[in-house]
């Protein structure tokens, strides 16, 4: 895998993250809560090996971006998604810690009241993940 491969590889980490958060919700509505954890356990460790590996990227490409070429209407949407993706991967960070640890402690009520926060957050920034890289690398890619 090179250098350039790095971006889908991220991605399909991003859409697995999504698609194990997906069965984690489904797990904890229907009453499956130790599946409920292994799924948003796998979700947080796809998640951290996602995080290494888009700052790996960055690394090695020294923080060359790769530019947007849509124009118009779509151009206006990008950014929009790109600016609230990136605000919120950065402030769900600590959220997902917590949630986790309440969790972890075994504190139900305070892990499903952060849960209520954290999961639509993080489930958005898991998804335009996916989106971003698509609009970069495929639907609007020179």
């Amino acid at each position: 895998m090179g250098v350039h491969d790095l971006p889908a590889f991220n991605a399909a980490l991003n859409g697995l993250a999504t698609a194990l958060m997906t069965a984690g919700f489904i797990c904890v509505k229907t009453g499956r809560i130790k599946a409920h954890r292994t799924c948003m356990s796998g979700a947080f460790l796809v998640s951290v090996a996602f995080l290494i590996t888009y700052v790996l990227h960055k690394i090695l490409v020294r923080g060359v971006h790769t530019p947007f070429e849509g124009e118009g209407l779509i151009r206006g949407v990008y950014y929009a998604m790109l600016i609230s993706h990136i605000l919120l991967a950065i402030a769900i960070v600590p959220l997902i810690l917590r949630t986790l640890q309440l969790a972890f402690r075994g504190d139900v009520p305070r892990h499903r009241a952060w849960a209520r926060w954290t999961f639509p957050l993080w489930y958005y920034v898991s998804i335009t993940g996916v989106l971003i890289y698509f609009f970069l690398y495929h639907w609007f890619a020179t």
